[in-house]
């Protein structure tokens, strides 16, 4: 293809990637499929796209359109050129506030849409779970629905026009039919129409009548009788096999800001099935399912332990949540009752036995509410955190079937389950007759391929039976377009490849669609082909926890189910340097598929040392965002530690990061004269004479080396100490006042503690995290072990670890156990606390109190990524909120881009700086001159005021200012 690839670099103003490794990172979606692309590019305007398409169609390549790749049925891989539009072809045209109207281009995530249009009171109800990175262009392809469809509808009854250019390279409108000028347009609008005036009957006929319906074309939008037709419709759902869409007008609603909940409890799954029928007639705006196996494995993740904890009550087998919103929101209480009632008349009470338990949960509260929708949005992602070799595979996904036949189709499908060795997780949207349903099985294995070839056929004619729909959400892609005939009939085949070759006569968009497809278990297009195989290979940290090759490290890579949860550009941390660059590479899902690709030999010898390996991990900061949020689980902080060991095995180690490792060493050397240490930042040139040789950029100053350094013997050892103080590298040489703060906090409440010391003539302790930074992981364990081996007596005493600096903290609860893994470094990860944790922890201790007085107005606090990643906001929000009279705002923000030595890295301190912007920055300089400015981390702080001249400070300052008030 470097024909193609010369063309198009010539040609396009955006980006175009044809290396193997960008390549890989586009052969895969949601699906169990692997396709590898010819090549990609991320265009950046209609003339980038007219480009592509000429140069595709001169070469004999075909085209994909693409958009955050979470389709679940394979629309979105192919062997053709790739254009995201993602990157660049994302924004608004039009927005019409009185018409309810929009114009935007295909590359827009529906929650940027929304952000945007909230503030004029509209929203675009087409809420599918995977909102943070679903395209438009995306939803309209696949005529995506979402959990409100009940009362919205669909996409297809959402979109009012597409502008679409056509394989010939001609562009057009799309939309009412309408007398035009257009002598092309007008000819294939009367082909169109004339093929659905004589296949009315047949349409009639075949085309189920549930409302969840996205199999095969919309050639219903051609019969006679619609007023009038339009041919958007016919568009929507086509899963760009027709044309190309540049822009899509959209009909939008006005936002209803308020809502109600109603979660029901049933006793068993057939129950809950039942009764959907029933509980529409209140007419919610949706009733979701939520089934047992979602809920326990829910209780495993921690991000949502404490949401399941608030509200199911006993054991449930399943969960419908009822949601109710209304413009008179006066009428909520009443829905909630009804609900209720309802409930009791169908037989369920929480005083009930048996098959007559069960009740409602009543959610009032926005907040409660949205993490219940993060938990119900994330259902499919739950369902894949098992990390056995086996998973839930989507296949029969999202069948639909009238609600009177819902508990009996589910019955049924579970037969055929159980005749088969397998079980099904279920969850999704009740009110509508279409639940996500996924068989465990293991596709490495033949046997289990078989399995679901066998499962496919009957599942079809058991929904032939029910006359349901074989296609109710995500669409037909290679999956599920095999089965149409089975589904519509022979004729309405041919019905569907008249049509596309009538748009697309040539096969140039996204061939094997919808029409000639191949089979669906043709395991030489599948993910874990027949060949696909890892060798053994030595890791340098414990991944037992995980099946596999590398110890373990195999499975962890192989979690990633490119859910894609990690391109969300708002809310939580992860992934936040593809917030800057959007770009594939830069996402935990680009780098786990690279990694997979890598240790299976696809990307060619030596793949995890390759230069491109690290520029495929170049821009991870190791945030950790992805251990909480990712919903399967994938830690690619950790994983990006074995890559780094890989290079430094094969590589050596620059000097730069020498500099960084090593800092510990030669720190207590370097601290005895700091006035030397401090002149690359006070010598005018000096920072950019070295910046060459050191690799840190000279637009930045360095941490400045303190004048009088924390010593251990600053606090005399407590005889019987009940904590002990953890003094970190950055805070002893750098940020002393922050270790001597502490320190006043804890003797103020009369806490006799200790400073955890290393052996008379040895360098002070060190948790080895700047050693694992770079991947040094003999250096790190000898630290870690040092450090083991002086808390480990205090450990086992239960007396807690009390660290100040997140990174080096934290390191004690994640890092160290795979280092040394075994009971000794577990009892230290349960002993280890944040200084705000170990306050926190003092609740209900009577005998600890801290006098403390309003220090300021109004604090403002950033949270460091590690204390997000390991679930430590809500101790130091705590915490925070014992001070008298100040108010506590907690800034909602990914990472603050510092990162370590990653903001100071002449390579990346600019996208340090442009991650700082997203969030943080803005709102630091927004804070009142009298509001404080809080966080914990070393790098935050110095981020914070290299970028906004505001001086931050650590919360054991801030308790340290109320106390002296």
């Amino acid at each position: 293809m470097t024909h193609l690839s010369e063309i198009l670099k010539k040609r396009v103003e955006g980006d175009v990637m044809f290396d193997t490794f960008s390549r890989g990172r586009y052969a895969t979606d949601a699906s169990l499929y692997q396709m590898m692309p010819q090549g990609i590019v991320s265009p950046k305007s209609e003339s980038d796209i007219h480009a592509a398409l000429d140069a595709a169609r001169g070469t004999g390549v075909p085209l994909l359109a693409r958009g955050g790749g979470t389709s679940q049925c394979g629309q979105t891989v192919n062997n053709a050129l790739v254009l995201d539009n993602t990157q660049y072809f994302n924004d608004i045209l039009e927005l019409d506030v009185e018409k309810k109207r929009c114009v935007v281009r295909p590359g827009i995530v529906l929650d940027e849409l929304n952000r945007a249009l909230k503030p004029h009171g509209l929203w675009f109800p087409v809420d599918v779970s995977t909102a943070s990175r679903a395209t438009i262009g995306g939803m309209t392809g696949n005529n995506s629905c979402g959990g409100k469809s009940l009362r919205y509808g669909m996409m297809r009854d959402n979109v009012l026009s597409i502008d679409a250019i056509l394989a010939d390279g001609s562009q057009h409108h799309f939309g009412p039919v309408q007398d035009t000028s257009n002598a092309e347009l007008t000819a294939l609008t009367n082909d169109l129409l004339a093929l659905g005036a004589r296949e009315a009957a047949e349409i009639d006929a075949r085309f189920p009548k549930v409302m969840r319906r996205v199999g095969g074309y919309n050639i219903d939008a051609l019969t006679p009788g619609q007023a009038p037709n339009n041919l958007a419709h016919l568009l929507v759902g086509s899963e760009g096999t027709l044309a190309y869409s540049t822009a899509i007008e959209l009909k939008l609603w006005p936002l209803l800001s308020e809502k109600v909940l109603g979660i029901c409890h049933f006793p068993t799954f057939h129950h809950a099935m039942d009764a959907a029928q029933h509980l529409v007639k209140l007419k919610p705006q949706g009733v979701e399912l939520v089934d047992a196996t979602m809920i326990a494995l829910a209780r495993d993740i921690q991000m949502f332990r404490k949401t399941i904890e608030d509200v199911v009550t006993g054991k449930p087998d399943a969960l419908l949540l009822v949601e109710f919103a209304e413009e008179d929101t006066s009428t909520h209480g009443a829905k909630l009752a009804q609900l209720e009632e309802m409930m009791g008349d169908l037989g369920f009470s929480w005083k009930g036995k048996g098959s007559n338990w069960g009740g409602v949960t009543k959610v009032p509260e926005p907040a409660r509410q949205a993490r219940i929708a993060d938990l119900r949005s994330s259902g499919l992602n739950i369902m894949m955190s098992m990390k056995a070799e086996g998973k839930p595979v989507s296949f029969v996904e999202d069948c639909a079937v009238e609600l009177p036949d819902l508990a009996a189709y589910t019955a049924g499908l579970t037969e055929i389950f159980e005749k088969h060795g397998t079980r099904g997780t279920w969850y999704a949207h009740a009110s509508v007759g279409c639940l996500h349903v996924r068989p465990v099985l293991n596709l490495k294995l033949d046997q289990d391929v078989q399995k679901m070839r066998a499962i496919a056929e009957e599942c079809f004619d058991l929904v032939a039976q029910y006359k349901g729909s074989h296609s109710g959400e995500h669409g037909d892609g290679i999956v599920r377009s095999e089965f149409h005939e089975k589904m519509f009939g022979p004729r309405m085949v041919a019905n569907f490849a008249e049509v596309k070759q009538r748009f697309d006569p040539e096969g140039l968009f996204n061939p094997g669609k919808i029409v000639d497809p191949p089979k669906m278990d043709d395991r030489s297009l599948f993910r874990y082909s027949a060949e696909y195989s890892v060798e053994d290979f030595k890791t340098a940290l414990d991944w037992s926890g995980w099946p596999g090759n590398g110890g373990g490290f195999q499975g962890a890579v192989e979690m990633c189910n490119n859910n894609g949860a990690c391109r969300k550009l708002k809310g939580g941390v992860m992934c936040p340097s593809f917030r800057v660059t959007r770009k594939e590479q830069d996402l935990t899902r680009g780098r786990a598929n690279t990694l997979r690709l890598a240790i299976s030999g696809q990307l060619g010898p030596d793949a995890m040392s390759s230069d491109a390996m690290a520029e495929t991990m170049k821009l991870c900061v190791s945030c950790k965002g992805c251990k909480r949020e990712c919903p399967t689980g994938v830690d690619m902080a950790r994983m990006k530690i074995e890559v780094q060991a890989a290079r430094i095995r094969k590589h050596g180690l620059s000097f730069h990061d020498r500099l960084v490792a090593y800092l510990p060493r030669y720190a207590p050397f370097v601290s005895r004269l700091p006035w030397l240490a401090n002149l690359r930042n006070r010598m005018p040139g000096l920072a950019k004479l070295t910046e060459g040789l050191t690799k840190f950029t000279a637009s930045r100053d360095l941490p400045t080396w303190a004048a009088r350094r924390f010593r251990d013997d600053e606090v005399t050892p407590a005889e019987k100490p009940q904590a002990v103080l953890f003094a970190d590298s950055f805070n002893r040489y750098f940020e002393p006042e922050n270790l001597r703060a502490a320190s006043s906090i804890l003797n103020a409440a009369e806490v006799p503690f200790d400073v955890a010391r290393a052996p008379k003539g040895e360098r002070p302790l060190c948790c080895g995290r700047t050693f694992l930074s770079v991947g040094l992981i003999d250096e790190a364990k000898q630290e870690a072990e040092r450090l083991v081996a002086a808390l480990l007596p205090y450990a086992r005493e239960g007396i807690p670890i009390i660290g100040l600096e997140p990174s080096c903290l934290l390191t004690l609860r994640d890092e160290i156990p795979a280092l040394l893994p075994g009971e000794d470094t577990q009892i230290l990860a349960e002993h280890a606390r944040m200084l705000e944790e170990y306050i926190a922890d003092q609740a209900d201790n009577p005998d600890f109190t801290l006098p403390l007085s309003s220090p300021a107005p109004k604090v403002l606090l950033h949270g460091h990524c590690h204390q997000k990643a390991m679930g430590v906001m809500s101790s130091i929000e705590t915490t925070l909120a014992m001070l008298p009279d100040t108010e506590i705002e907690t800034v909602e923000t990914s990472c603050c881009g510092m990162a370590g030595a990653f903001g100071y890295g002449s390579e990346t301190h600019d996208i340090s700086r442009k991650m700082a912007e997203l969030d943080l920055a803005p709102a630091v300089r927004n804070a009142d001159v009298e509001t404080l400015i809080v966080a914990d981390g070393t790098s935050c702080r110095h981020q914070v005021a290299d970028t906004t001249g505001r001086k931050p400070i650590h919360v054991a300052r801030l308790l340290e200012m109320a106390l002296s008030k």
